[in-house]
């Protein structure tokens, strides 16, 4: 049992726990709790690789608990369990829970075994770093630059206040306009994106430019609020923050500061960039993107 990683589930109905304990206990050691506060007391005193949480309880929501863990162990993996699309909720995870995949209710059995297994492999990889303590530096690489994707000049005059010419930031009216850009300077760390660009649908060169640069942090500042389609930018873009439109200055510049600490993280320790891999996009989803968009992704790659 010592030599097994551990997963810690937390939902308030038990025979929930029951059950995902009767799945995972033949190669993990389980942990199950129906109160959020003390899954987050058991990850300060012991070793969890992988965090599952409900959203919806009676005392901590689900994204508290993800918070919460992610404050008490960096390197622990977490998911949202949920089988309710609550835009707040899912906002939350992401930008205060940073989860690795949001997982609905009921559960596809071999789904959720597969991404437990693929999470624990990454913190098992993450821990056996020689140094796994994400330290925050107060000085932000002045050299990295931000890309926003955006029909709206607003969204660039923001970006542009919050950075206040310590970063250079270009914009892209549009797809291919953001893609050349993204092929032509090689710095661009922080991708601020609209989902939905002039009658373009970028979502999906979003996840597809997540595989092909992991990388890359993207925030989407959106006032979209398709909630399956955000779920599958979490689950297959690693979306690194949400913010919904009309966005705050001061959240802006809290999530563009994050992520350009983060981008600076993932180069000095490229090994944790695995936290960021994402689910296979559809075959028909990569049939929307041009070849001329294939084209910029391929030279990024290289």
């Amino acid at each position: 049992m010592a030599n097994k990683p551990t997963l810690l589930f937390v939902d308030d109905e038990e025979r929930i726990l029951k059950s995902l304990k009767i799945m995972f206990k033949s190669r993990y050691r389980v942990l199950t709790t129906t109160d959020g506060n003390e899954a987050i007391e058991i990850v300060k005193n012991e070793s969890v690789q992988v965090v599952v949480s409900d959203q919806r309880m009676p005392i901590i929501t689900g994204t508290e608990v993800l918070r919460g863990v992610k404050e008490a162990s960096p390197n622990t993996m977490r998911l949202l369990l949920t089988g309710y699309s609550d835009l707040a909720a899912i906002v939350g995870s992401v930008n205060e829970g940073e989860i690795f995949r949001y997982v609905n209710k009921p559960w596809d059995n071999d789904e959720i075994k597969s991404t437990i297994a693929q999470a624990t492999e990454i913190a098992l990889s993450v821990d056996a770093l020689p140094d796994k303590a994400e330290k925050k530096q107060e000085a932000i690489t002045s050299e990295l630059e931000v890309l926003v994707i955006d029909k709206d000049e607003q969204t660039l005059k923001l970006a542009e206040s919050v950075l206040h010419d310590t970063n250079r930031v270009h914009w892209g009216k549009n797809l291919d306009e953001a893609f050349e850009m993204l092929s032509e300077y090689p710095n661009i760390a922080v991708i601020i994106s609209e989902i939905k660009v002039g009658s373009e649908d970028i979502s999906s060169p979003l996840k597809i430019l997540k595989q092909y640069h992991p990388n890359t942090l993207t925030l989407v500042v959106t006032s979209f609020q398709d909630t399956n389609a955000l779920i599958k930018l979490i689950n297959q873009g690693q979306i690194y923050r949400f913010l919904p439109k009309p966005v705050a200055k001061g959240m802006l510049e809290r999530g563009i500061r994050d992520a350009l600490w983060r981008y600076n993280f993932l180069q000095q320790v490229p090994q944790a960039v695995e936290r960021h891999a994402v689910e296979p996009t559809q075959e028909e989803e990569t049939k929307t993107i041009s070849s001329k968009i294939f084209g910029y992704l391929k030279k990024l790659k290289r």
